[in-house]
């Protein structure tokens, strides 16, 4: 009976650790990331992985938006952003019943396709001068 116990115990302690040791892999790798791209002098880089590495693409899917297109009419895609953004905001309020994790997604989401717009935006002009 003794046997099972500490089998149990042991069993259990080695999975709550490995479970410990990954997350914290992953946070050291994303962490020498960002200091690698501010160390380079990339910001745009840098508050990619600031944003929890969430990818333009995610958070198009997020906020169930096209990718921004490099021609096309920024305020009209801005518009369409914060529509959207609103909407699903609203709906996941954890005062109504929401989930206040896909709230941040969802902020994280609309957060990344403005830095997209603004980066894209800025080069044009930077391209201009």
């Amino acid at each position: 009976m003794a046997h099972r116990i500490i089998t149990t115990l042991v069993v259990t302690g080695t999975r709550v650790f490995g479970r410990a040791f990954a997350e914290a892999y992953k946070q050291a790798s994303a962490s020498s990331k960002y200091a690698a791209e501010m160390k380079k002098g990339n910001v745009t880089g840098a508050s990619t992985y600031a944003s929890n590495g969430l990818t333009l693409d995610e958070a198009c899917k997020i906020l169930n938006v096209k990718p921004p297109q490099a021609a096309a009419g920024r305020e009209a895609q801005l518009e369409t952003v914060m529509e959207r953004f609103k909407k699903l905001f609203d709906i996941n309020d954890p005062e109504k019943g929401g989930s206040f994790y896909l709230q941040s997604k969802i902020l994280r989401a609309r957060e990344r396709i403005e830095m997209e717009l603004r980066g894209r935006s800025a080069r044009r002009r930077w391209i201009r001068s």
